[in-house]
């Protein structure tokens, strides 16, 4: 795990002292180490902070080379099926120098070239620098578990970085926001152009995408476009015959287990977030069949929404290690100014804010990498969407009429000014699945949602104490057991997440009482926004502020409304009608604004 950053321009135009700044933006996601590498002959340079996590000597120094020095690689992530892709590199012939897992991606370069990311099972981004192609190769893991950002300097060059704070640390940036983006978090919380970030000119790397840039391509200003090099694969129907929904959940245990004892290699203590409900329960419940687990558990002091008494009853069942965490209102609010650092690209989940102290808590108790439960909802139909997606009525309505109650579940009618943008997402991914209404909404969530917003709460989160997150149910290969089931599978017997449920019932993984459980949401921030007058009172001075975003957007009257009247809506059919949502995406907006723009 790591942060990366580095360029390729016409000429070396920058000085070594730029890149440490901009690695220094960076620090907090790898603090044990920090390599450079610059060839002024070709305008590269390459950063990168290590968080240590395999082999923690020198040898996992990074950038890393190959042997003849022609290939270096900058990484951020982990491959978990690295011990057996070293193994078919060593009979092909290539030497290895340390115990990484990094160096699999090197020889696995130049054995495989770019087709190496179809191999790889893990979360990464990384950048490969090839000497003789004289090309920079960036990818991305087919779910978007690692962030990947980079920007067109005015020099015509590429820089990257694994967060978009570290551009701020370059002379010719001017970071302004994207007023695009901008419409997109406040009413869908996250911004869901898989391409554009928070700042004009800023661009990620999509999930399951690839991007080569030449030292051609910079010296005649060509502007190459990220490639897909991952497709999630059909649904494969249920069969009466050879496999039914018995052998499914079979195949996904055995699938699972197999993932997750990978997630568990680490020469660092190894912990488990553990909030009592199914998905989290599920990956403590396999972990703890091949060794013994240290388990964490949040609560919410003031909120009906304090699981660590379910936690608990896991935790007992189990037999694991368990520590307990309550995060009390005034320790987000205290904190907020300073943690909306954290969330870097702008996305709306309060979470990154809460667990950010969880996984603070995860270092203070010593562990380093902990294993986590996301991933799941969206590959195997746990949301509220999917049930009324895979009702079988939508199958027979128009897409746009489909389009138009997905985008009323999404925007939430809080603000409602973005239809056309999820109408034209929608219309691509529904030709994508030949016109099957769960399966666009599942890969609405996987291909958008979840790289742009779930994924890097628990990215940023994490990173920004230095702890390692691990996510077993985005792993390809679990990935794929999702993708392939079909709404039937999943949304069956009265239950959503069925396969699951029927996978940990046939191996005994949990007691009925957790497998049964119903999904709980909502949103902390907002319940104190609401009922806690020390944190209403932070809010209203930030969003109300006149200087911020609030009266430009032309929400002033609203904003006054709620926090002032008590008011907490519009009527239908007025799109602003939950004040409250919309108040915490404008303190968010305002108190990032301050940090990444200083302006708007």
């Amino acid at each position: 795990m790591c942060g990366i950053l580095g360029w390729l321009e016409n000429e070396a135009h920058r000085h070594e002292d730029e890149l440490l700044r901009a690695a220094e933006m960076l620090a907090h996601r790898g603090p044990d180490d920090r390599g450079t590498f610059v060839n002024a002959e070709h305008g590269l340079a390459l950063a990168h902070n290590r968080l240590s996590i395999i082999d923690l000597s020198s040898a996992g120094r990074q950038p890393m080379f190959n042997e003849r020095g022609d290939v270096a690689l900058v990484f951020n992530g982990e491959i978990y099926n690295f011990q057996a892709l070293r193994e078919q590199l060593v009979q092909a012939g290539h030497t290895f120098r340390s115990r990484t897992d990094s160096e699999v991606l090197v020889h696995g370069y130049e054995q495989w070239g770019t087709t190496v990311v179809d191999r790889l099972c893990g979360m990464f981004a990384f950048a490969i620098w090839d000497v003789r192609a004289r090309s920079l190769f960036l990818a991305r893991d087919p779910l978007g578990m690692k962030p990947l950002y980079y920007w067109w300097s005015p020099q015509g060059g590429l820089v990257f970085a694994s967060e978009i704070k570290a551009f701020l640390a370059l002379s010719d940036f001017e970071p302004q926001i994207s007023r695009p983006m901008l419409r997109q978090f406040l009413e869908f919380n996250f911004i869901a152009d898989p391409h554009q970030s928070s700042l004009s000119g800023v661009y990620k790397v999509p999930a399951g995408h690839w991007l080569t840039v030449t030292t051609e391509d910079i010296r005649q200003g060509t502007r190459p476009a990220p490639r897909r090099y991952f497709t999630p694969p059909a649904v494969e129907p249920v069969q009466g015959g050879a496999e039914g929904p018995d052998q499914r959940a079979d195949r996904l245990y055995d699938v699972f287990r197999e993932v997750v004892q990978q997630h568990l290699v680490a020469d660092v203590p190894v912990g488990l977030l553990l909030s009592g409900g199914l998905d989290s329960s599920i990956v403590a419940a396999v972990a703890s069949r091949d060794a013994s687990i240290r388990t964490i558990t949040m609560g919410f002091a003031d909120s009906d929404l304090d699981e660590r008494s379910f936690g608990r009853m896991v935790s007992q069942h189990l037999g694991s290690d368990h520590v307990e965490v309550l995060i009390q209102p005034c320790e987000i609010a205290d904190n907020l100014e300073r943690d909306v650092w954290w969330v870097d690209d702008l996305f709306g989940d309060w979470g990154v804010i809460s667990t950010r102290l969880l996984y603070q808590k995860c270092r203070e108790v010593g562990v380093k990498v902990v294993l986590v439960g996301e991933g799941s909802d969206e590959l195997f139909g746990g949301y509220p969407n999917y049930l009324q997606a895979g009702g079988g009525q939508a199958d027979g309505w128009s897409v746009a009429r489909r389009a138009m109650r997905m985008y009323r579940w999404y925007s939430g009618r809080r603000w409602g000014r973005e239809f056309q943008t999820l109408y034209g997402l929608y219309r691509q991914l529904d030709r994508e699945v030949g016109g099957d209404a769960f399966s666009t909404v599942r890969l609405f969530e996987t291909r958008h949602q979840l790289p742009n917003c779930y994924n890097m709460k628990v990215d940023k989160a994490s990173m920004a104490v230095s702890v390692e997150a691990r996510v077993p149910f985005l792993d390809v290969r679990v990935a794929r057991e999702g993708f392939r089931a079909p709404r039937s599978l999943l949304l069956a017997q009265g239950t959503n997440k069925h396969l699951l449920r029927r996978m940990a019932r046939r191996h005994r993984l949990l007691p009925d009482e957790i497998i049964d459980r119903k999904k709980v949401g909502g949103s902390i921030a907002a319940n104190w926004m609401d009922d806690t007058p020390s944190f209403r009172d932070f809010a209203r001075q930030v969003v109300l502020d006149p200087a911020g975003w609030t009266r430009t957007l032309g929400l002033d009257k609203a904003m006054r409304a709620y926090f002032d009247g008590g008011r907490p809506g519009y009527r239908f059919p007025h799109p602003l009608s939950i004040f409250s949502i919309v108040a915490w995406r404008l303190l968010l907006l305002n108190l990032w604004s301050r940090r990444y723009t200083q302006t708007h």
